[in-house]
């Protein structure tokens, strides 16, 4: 049972800084009846052959199992969070716009093709990558019906999850303020571009503006050419991880406390953290950056890619030592022993002359050559894939990074998996990512008790799809 079930007994016994072994036995029993009451699991969980099914034991249990997830967010920082929340075992109710849904589901080509017979383009690439183990609720709550069901469901949830620019929701009583009178133990993380204060709190801020505005952009690209963004939308992701390491430092928070909390996460704090030892360097020497340096490292020489007969082999001298290596694997073992090359410092500053000694040779053999070379030499080293060639790279099928689902209205698909590996428990895509709506009937009728003729009397209102 998750800590965090501990926190209504916490709420009323708050007394109890320290409780005894026994005592922790009995709030975890009481607790555990709590959490079942507050939310029942959904009743018709899908199960597909080539999906791991959900783990019920104690010894094989999800470690979010009991959770409950309230997912107003939309594009990839906030879905991105809730997937993760969802892999790990909780339940993740996605309330989506009853017409457009997410964004993203119109962020093509390409699409997933229906194979069910309906009608329309299919499931768009991009929303795929990020709404997996979720139920998708129709649903719009610009109408009181549709607040109050938003509402209900948060009276019920551990966790909620919106990316509202600042006080958006507060006009239908769906901030934190409000939902914290109804929910005092409910989460609340509040995803943003520029975060809930600050000159820039009410700008929007899609990932490619932080990038440029947070200084990531400046430094990457080519060593003499413009400033680039990342090629995926790191920002984003970077930020959708922070929250979740927030959320659940909160919940082991709340489980001491009984008390829930505002998480305030934007791209603009999250792009700065990860900026690092960049960022520190310029701290440190109180300089500007010297800008960007294409694959090479600003303070580590030789560490970049370099052009082979038939494409481009990254090598990590990180060391001297290492450089020794690959000075032995390109035939020129007497560039360790010149004292241009021999240590570090001296590589940097004579950085011009070597990385073009080096690609001169590297350009005379293949890439697969060159691994043959260096294969259990210790040297770090890496050809340069492209997409296709990473999905299909045989380390990352060995890793089961792929795997395949049966969706709903796709047919058969291949998704990327959840990354961590659990000696125990066993975190995994227990469903596809759903289509617009598919579970609005199920999450009126199943966790707030709706009739069928009041669910729909809110379709004819249009308040739910």
């Amino acid at each position: 049972m998750p800590r965090a079930a501990l926190a209504p007994l916490a709420a009323a016994s708050s007394q109890l800084l320290v409780p005894s072994p026994a005592s922790r036995l009995v709030q975890r029993r009481l607790a555990a009846a709590a959490t079942a009451a507050r939310w029942p699991r959904l009743a018709s969980q899908r199960n597909f052959a080539s999906v791991t099914p959900t783990a019920t034991s104690s010894k094989g249990s999800l470690p979010l199992e009991g959770i409950k997830v309230l997912d107003l967010t939309r594009v990839l920082a906030g879905p991105y969070c809730t997937q993760i929340l969802g892999d790990l075992g909780a339940e993740v109710v996605k309330v989506e716009h009853p017409e457009r849904g997410d964004d993203t589901r119109a962020w093509g080509p390409p699409y997933a093709g229906y194979t069910d017979g309906r009608d329309g383009t299919g499931e768009s690439a991009y929303y795929l990558s990020v709404n997996r183990n979720k139920k998708s609720l129709g649903l719009s709550f610009k109408e009181s019906e549709g607040q109050s069901i938003v509402r209900e469901l948060a009276r019920k949830a551990d966790v909620f999850v919106e990316n509202y620019l600042p006080g958006s929701l507060k006009k239908y009583g769906l901030d934190y303020a409000s939902l914290k009178e109804l929910n005092p133990q409910l989460i609340y993380a509040s995803i943003t571009g520029y975060g809930q204060f600050g000159p820039y709190s009410d700008r929007a801020g899609y990932d490619v503006m932080v990038e440029a505005e947070m200084g990531l952009m400046h430094i990457t690209g080519t060593r003499d050419g413009p400033p680039v963004k990342v090629g995926c939308a790191v920002t984003d992701l970077t930020t959708g991880m922070y929250t979740v390491n927030s959320v659940l430092a909160a919940i082991i928070e709340r489980a001491r406390s009984g008390e829930g909390q505002q998480l305030d996460v934007c791209l603009s704090d999250c792009q700065v953290a990860t900026l690092s030892n960049m960022a520190q360097s310029v701290l440190v020497t109180g300089r500007r950056d010297k800008g960007r340096w294409g694959t090479a490292h600003p303070s580590v020489v030789p560490y970049q890619a370099f052009k082979t007969k038939d494409g481009n082999f990254l090598v990590g001298g990180a060391n001297d030592r290492l450089f020794g290596i690959l000075c032995g694997g390109l035939g020129r073992p007497e560039w360790a022993r010149d004292e241009r090359f021999a240590v570090n410092s001296a590589r940097v500053a004579n950085r011009g002359v070597l990385e073009k000694w080096i690609e001169d040779v590297t350009v005379t053999k293949t890439t697969a050559e060159w691994e043959e070379i260096f294969e259990g030499t210790g040297l770090p080293f890496a050809k340069v894939n492209d997409l296709m060639d990473t999905v299909n790279h045989k380390h990352v099928r060995a890793r089961n990074m792929i795997v395949q689902v049966d969706h709903p209205s796709c047919g058969p698909m291949e998704l990327i998996n959840t990354p961590v590996k659990w000696s125990r428990s066993k975190p995994s895509i227990r469903s596809p990512p759903p289509t617009l709506g598919e579970n609005t009937d199920e999450v009126l009728r199943e966790l707030l008790g709706k009739s069928e003729a009041e669910i729909q009397e809110l379709r004819a209102h249009g308040t739910v799809a």
